[in-house]
Parts: structure tokens; sequence; C-alpha cells
């Protein structure tokens, strides 16, 4: 089918980002198209936790229920060191409905949003690639590439980015994004085996040899993260377990891989959010550690307020209410990069020097009941 020759918003990318956002355009009856190149979503998962925050924000979408009726949550997050655990946080003291990390893999998030879509009359275009964006004066207009080939022109009043670090539309703005990247390389699977500590707690496991986190989907299936001077292409499950041998407890077992990756983290925000016709959300928008599991969260939480605002300025012709995105979303994500960037960096020093500082910020932060709260509340993302 081909696609209408206007709309009010494009949004580019139909990952979690640019799925919540479509979600919350087509509620207010606001007419949009979701366009992504692939030809189906991923059946492969980075993210594997949603936090208290987004949770919230996505009542008003009616998927927080069906969320945590498919998902395991979680109410620890402990910081260890082999068998010793240095650091509990407790996210069951918070104030929310969800005190907890909600661990459920991207794929599923991912499907919950589109079948929401679905249910209220929207849809995703797969296997449409944008391959032009030109300002106007009243708008963009978007180049299309079709399955066939064919290139159709869409006119769009807002054109939304929700498609990645290499966005297409943030460079189309000409946007600024300055960033870092961490010197290791992650690596990460999804594996079932025996893992002989609580299912209960999220791990995160400090060794010379770089950090480890340790996501339980269920009891058998889990989620490892690792740094690596130089990851495999395709981790193996000999790999994972060696990883896991060496920096987690005694009496780990792993017997299947499910999945598995490598990748590198880059670090920074778009230097702004909106550029005329032209906004960012997600991942477009902002980059950051997997430490702390908060990527995904905050790009879902960008697209929630974002269809707000949108629905807002287009219902009342007031462009001036899309100010308040970038105030009020930005700082929020400028406080993730700079949370994530502390703990990955803590959890890397090395040495006897850094290890003994890293132990005496541990230890700090364990005896002040004040520290451990603040820092649930900065996991949750409760204070943005």
């Amino acid at each position: 089918m081909p696609l209408p020759d206007r709309t009010e918003v494009f949004i580019c990318g139909a990952g979690p980002a640019g799925l919540a956002l479509a979600v919350g355009l087509q509620q207010r009856g606001v007419p949009h198209l979701l366009c992504d190149r692939l030809a189906e979503g991923q059946n492969t998962s980075r993210a594997a936790v949603v936090h208290a925050r987004t949770l919230e924000r996505l009542e008003t979408l009616g998927i927080s229920n069906r969320l945590v009726a498919q998902g395991n949550p979680i109410p620890t997050f402990a910081v260890c060191e082999g068998e010793t655990r240095r650091l509990t946080v407790d996210l069951s003291t918070l104030e929310t409905a969800y005190p907890y990390g909600l661990i459920i893999p991207q794929d599923r998030t991912e499907a919950i949003l589109r079948e929401r879509l679905a249910e209220l009359g929207g849809a995703v275009n797969w296997s449409h690639e944008v391959v032009g964006i030109a300002r106007g004066e009243d708008g963009a207009t978007v180049s299309v590439r079709q399955k066939d080939g064919t290139i159709q022109e869409v006119a769009a009043r807002f054109v939304i980015g929700t498609d990645g670090f290499h966005s297409a539309v943030r460079e189309a703005a000409q946007i600024p994004f300055h960033h870092g990247t961490y010197p290791e390389s992650f690596i990460l699977g999804d594996v079932e085996g025996h893992w002989p500590l609580p299912p209960d707690v999220i791990q995160l496991y400090l060794h010379p040899e770089g950090l480890m986190v340790v996501v339980p989907f269920s009891p058998r299936h889990l989620r490892i993260v690792a740094t690596c001077d130089q990851a495999p292409e395709h981790p193996s499950l000999d790999d994972l377990s060696a990883i896991a041998t060496a920096r987690g407890p005694s009496g780990v077992r792993l017997e299947r891989l499910v999945w598995s990756s490598r990748f590198r983290i880059h670090h920074g925000v778009a230097e702004r959010y909106r550029e005329g016709p032209f906004l960012l959300a997600g991942d477009a928008a902002h980059v950051h550690s997997p430490a702390g599991g908060q990527g995904m969260n905050t790009g879902i939480q960008d697209s929630v307020r974002l269809a707000e605002l949108l629905a807002e300025a287009i219902r009342d012709g007031r462009l001036e209410a899309l100010d308040a995105y970038e105030r009020e979303r930005r700082p929020v994500a400028e406080g993730v990069v700079a949370m994530t960037d502390r703990m990955t960096r803590l959890a890397a020093l090395n040495g006897p020097m850094g290890r003994g500082l890293r132990s005496l910020v541990l230890r700090a932060v364990g005896a002040s009941s004040t520290m451990r709260h603040g820092i649930a509340r900065q996991i949750a993302e409760l204070d943005s």
C-alpha cells in the first residue's frame, strides 16, 4: 500500500521510542506515519529492564499492566566482587506502584507496544527506508524507499528521529552530537544454566579484567553483559562461561546459548532536541553506558512526553508548547549519562590504588541509607 502524501507527524524508526510515540499519538487522534527500514521487528534483545518511572508513564498508554504480567520483578540491585556482596540497593522501598526493576526482553516490550498500537488502529510501515529529508517552509519532505524499490515523498509538519545513534533525522536537522566512546567493547549473551545465587537480584560484578552484569529473566534464563578488551565478533557459550567463571561466584554452570552479540558504547547528549520541524527522542538524542539499564527507559519516557506535547501543539496551534520538551527531557538524559559514566568508570578502576578507592566508595555508600535510597531513585529514574 502506498503511503499518504501528507501527514502531521512522520516517525523515523520503530524501536521502543518510536513505538511509544506512535501509541501516544494514535491514542490522541494525531495523524502520523511510523516507518522503519527493517522488514519486521527484531527478535533479539539488548535492553532487559523496565524501570519504575517508565512503567508509571506507560500507564497513560494502557501498557504497564501487560508488561508486568509478562516480566520478572526484581527488587534488589547488588554490587559484588566474586563471592562477596559489597553493596545492596533495595528498590522495594521506593515510593511507587512499581518498586522493582521489571526484567523483560526488549523484543517482548516492543511486541506489547505494537499490539497496543494495532488495537488503537495504528501500524508500523516495515521495509520503508528514509533516504532523504528536506526542510521546507511548513515542515519537511521525507523521501521513503519502499519494499519494491520505488521512492515516495511524504510531506510532514513534524519529523521525529527515533532512529538510533546514527540518526538520519539528526543529520538532516544538523544538530551536533558530541560524544565519547569507552575503550572497552561489550559482550552480551542470553544463556540458560545454573547461577548459584538468589534469582531475585540484579548483580554487578567487579573484577580486574572488567565488569559483568547478570540479569535473571527466570531462575535458569540469564542475561550476561561484560566488558572485554577485544570481544569476539560472535561470542560463544565457552566465551561467556569463561567470563562468568572468572568474574562471578563459584558454581556457575552455563548450558545453552540463546543469543549473543558484541558492541561498543558511546556516551553523550545531542546539543539540542529540536530544530524547526525536527525533533529527537531515544538513542538519536542520547546514548550512554548500559550500567543501570537506563537507555531504553529514558527513550520511552522521552516519547510519552513528546506525544503529549505534539498533540497539544497541533490541536491548539501553539508550537511554543514544544519548547517544554527539551527543557524537561534533556536534563534527564544529562543526568543519566553522568550517573552511568560514573558507574562504568568506578567499575573499571584497576590496580591496588584503584581497587582501594572503589572499596572506600562502596563502603561509604553502603553505610548510608540516604545514599542507598538516592541511588535506588536514580536507577528507577523517579526524579525524572
